[in-house]
């Protein structure tokens, strides 16, 4: 069975750092598009950014730019979210998964992991 599991969730004040993991276990490779969303009370849920496991194909919602990293780690199967300088606004649940599409869209990623809370207190 293909898993994704997450790690490094918590809680900062603003302008602190965070840095999420998320560890494949099976076959996961195969999905080469790699991705973290967030979904915040209330509000659909959106990608936050998104790499392969050879680190090309980067993206990076326009909130997010210059402030948080993506990276993917393919010897340990694993990608992770280096975010700092959070904001309030970025207080959400941060869920990583990944596709075998090239994309942004919620629908066309087929592994999701647990999601992990991240909150930003101002």
């Amino acid at each position: 069975q293909i898993q994704l599991v997450e790690s490094g969730g918590g809680s900062v004040q603003a302008g602190g750092s965070l840095r999420l993991s998320c560890v494949g276990s099976g076959p996961v490779l195969k999905y080469y598009f790699l991705a973290w969303f967030r979904q915040a009370p209330g509000k659909d849920r959106e990608i936050v950014s998104r790499v392969t496991w050879h680190g090309t194909e980067m993206y990076y919602a326009d909130s997010v730019k210059g402030r948080f990293t993506i990276s993917a780690d393919i010897e340990k199967n694993a990608f992770y979210l280096q975010m700092n300088n959070l904001k309030p606004e970025d207080t959400a649940v941060y869920y990583c998964a990944a596709s075998d599409k090239y994309t942004v869209k919620v629908a066309e990623y087929e592994l999701w992991g647990q999601g992990t809370q991240v909150t930003v207190s101002s």
